[in-house]
């Protein structure tokens, strides 16, 4: 009988994978309704942290007293004002639909269906580039590279989100990584399973830090074994084709 490994744990939930939900300010998304057909604008009153979240948010006023957050582009600032809607200027924050923005601009926090509240580019530091218009679809490149296709009443943010560069900066302590880990839903630190004994993991023991067997499993393998490469299409270094 072996110990229950960590995706067993996992699944089964506790205290150690439970999300610090009360830490949370809001959530941050587009309103539904609004700047979907009209033009309205709002003062950006404040930006903030939320943990667990390594990207800024801003709250922002509207004309009516409505607020909401909406994630922030760099360069924008506490007393902005901002436009939200069609025929809104393309400047940094305004927030369009992607029928009026040009083709070649960075846009962040897209729309994948209208009035989502923004699905697409909301870490630090990405965006998506508006490639083209075809009729009434837009065609973007995602931070991924691939291109998609979307509706082009979408809203979207002009300009790359905020954050940009903080993984560049080290952990030098793992005290901070600590700190950093613990705002989010999950184990910290993560034991290498190769590092275990053979009771505590599928890819323990053994006389050196190998799994001694292929790690690739099933997609209906049971949470025991259901570790390495699951339901892996293939493994190891593709090989180089002829005249590369």
């Amino acid at each position: 009988m072996g110990k229950r490994i960590l995706v067993q744990r996992r699944g089964r939930g506790g205290i150690q994978f439970r999300s610090r939900d009360h830490l949370k300010i809001a959530p941050v998304k587009y309103p539904p309704q609004i700047g979907l057909s009209d033009l309205v604008r709002g003062i950006i009153k404040e930006i903030l942290h939320e943990p667990g979240r390594h990207t800024p948010i801003s709250l922002v006023e509207l004309e009516d007293g409505t607020k909401f957050y909406y994630v922030p582009p760099e360069g924008v600032y506490e007393g902005q004002e901002i436009q939200i809607g069609p025929g809104a200027e393309i400047k940094t924050g305004n927030v369009l639909p992607l029928a009026d923005i040009p083709d070649g601009t960075l846009v962040s926090n897209v729309e994948i269906r209208p009035g989502d509240g923004g699905k697409i580019a909301r870490r630090s530091g990405t965006y998506a580039l508006v490639f083209s218009h075809e009729g009434d679809r837009v065609l973007l490149r995602l931070p991924s590279r691939k291109e998609k296709f979307v509706d082009a009443r979408c809203r979207a943010t002009i300009g790359i989100v905020a954050g940009g560069g903080r993984i560049e900066k080290p952990f030098m302590k793992a005290g901070l990584k600590y700190y950093h880990e613990r705002t989010h839903p999950k184990r910290w630190p993560v034991v290498r399973g190769v590092a275990m004994n053979p009771v505590s993991h599928p890819h323990g023991g053994g006389s050196h830090k190998r799994p001694g067997k292929p790690t690739t499993v099933a997609r209906t393998a049971p949470p025991g074994q259901k570790v390495g490469h699951i339901a892996a299409r293939k493994t190891g270094r593709a090989k180089r084709r002829a005249g590369l």
